[in-house]
């Protein structure tokens, strides 16, 4: 069955109905032992597909390269990780005007080892480097042929590398995650020998560019859209029930969607009238809001519903075993000082209507 790429899809507002046809029946009747296997069969098939191809961030349609995060993530954490990582990647090789291989599947991963686990080395007349050592938390390492990752060398230049995972050289070793949440992602390490990686962009380009910051806005956008599926089941369960102190809980729950939604859509807004800006302070704000959000409704859904959506339901009870695995990606009190550190050096004064 031939289906319609994303791009003529965002012209129609069932996107996330379109995504739900797509998604949806395989993950309803998977055991949980079995995720991870479907999770990377299914974003296999939405690169196939053609729903890898979102709008770019800062060109003037990023709530719609969200609203697709959040479709995605409505249905499954882990599935979510890699779709986002994968759309991710993409952006940031369009930034570097960097060429996709076709038929390639991407991962980001850019989380720092240990200082000195991974070493890279320049040949002599060629333009690619070689990397030995080891590299951790690579989510989706058995689900992807590429990946973009980090290393800062020993002059303290931070790098962005592509690495094909197929070659000789790369090893994928997966057994060093403990948690139940996000375990579909099959987060790994790599053992590198030799391997080959060619560099995108310069030194300080991942960090430095202005994508940096809108795509941390894009994770925020996945939790939401996990929020989201929470408080529709609440919604449901609720619907017959005259419990105030239960309604109560939803009409909590509601305000913190209501709030995060708003603070996506003020966001996508403000990275496509300013695409080049620094949107340090504006990220750091957004996704602190959204976490608060999802950790009040998770909140409110355990103590309206009781043990029901933790063990009653597969959707839900993966859902709120991994979400908050994913929020942990945010920094809690080092994201609020930096927030208000430059909230300090700001000389404009505070947010009015």
């Amino acid at each position: 069955m031939n289906r319609p790429a994303l791009a003529d899809l965002l012209d129609c507002p069932s996107l996330p109905a379109q995504l739900e046809q797509f998604i949806a029946p395989a993950l309803a009747a998977c055991a949980h032992e079995q995720v991870a296997a479907l999770d990377a069969r299914l974003l296999r098939q939405l690169v196939t597909a053609g729903l890898d191809r979102l709008p770019l961030p800062g060109h003037g349609e990023t709530l719609a390269r969200w609203q697709a995060l959040a479709a995605v993530a409505a249905h499954d954490l882990s599935l979510a990780k890699l779709y986002e990582a994968h759309t991710d990647a993409l952006a940031i090789l369009a930034e570097a005007g960097h060429a996709r291989p076709a038929r390639s599947i991407w991962g980001v991963w850019c989380a720092q080892g240990r200082p000195g686990s991974l070493g890279m080395h320049t040949p002599a007349a060629e333009d690619h480097v070689l990397l030995e050592g080891e590299k951790p938390w690579c989510s989706g390492a058995a689900s992807v042929t590429h990946a973009l990752l980090s290393h800062r060398d020993d002059a303290g230049q931070t790098w962005l590398l592509a690495l094909e995972l197929g070659q000789r050289g790369v090893e994928i070793i997966e057994d060093n995650w403990a948690a139940v949440g996000m375990s579909a992602t099959r987060t790994a390490r790599l053992r590198l020998h030799n391997a080959s990686a060619q560099r995108v962009g310069g030194p300080g380009f991942y960090l430095d560019r202005p994508g940096f910051w809108q795509g941390g806005i894009g994770i925020a956008a996945c939790w939401h859209g996990a929020a989201a599926t929470l408080v529709a089941l609440l919604r449901e369960q609720l619907a017959q029930r005259a419990d105030p102190h239960a309604l109560a809980r939803l009409g909590s729950a509601e305000c913190a969607l209501s709030t995060s939604a708003a603070t996506l859509r003020e966001s996508a807004t403000r990275i496509d009238a300013f695409p080049g800006e620094n949107a340090m302070r504006h990220a750091l704000r957004s996704r602190l809001i959204v976490e608060r959000a999802c950790t009040q409704i998770i909140s409110d859904l355990g103590a309206a519903l009781g043990p029901h959506p933790y063990c009653g339901q597969r959707r839900s009870a993966r859902l709120l075993a991994d979400l908050p695995v994913w929020l942990r990606q945010s920094h809690a009190e080092r994201d609020l000082a930096a927030l208000a550190t430059s909230c300090l050096q700001e000389e404009s004064a505070p947010c009015l209507l």
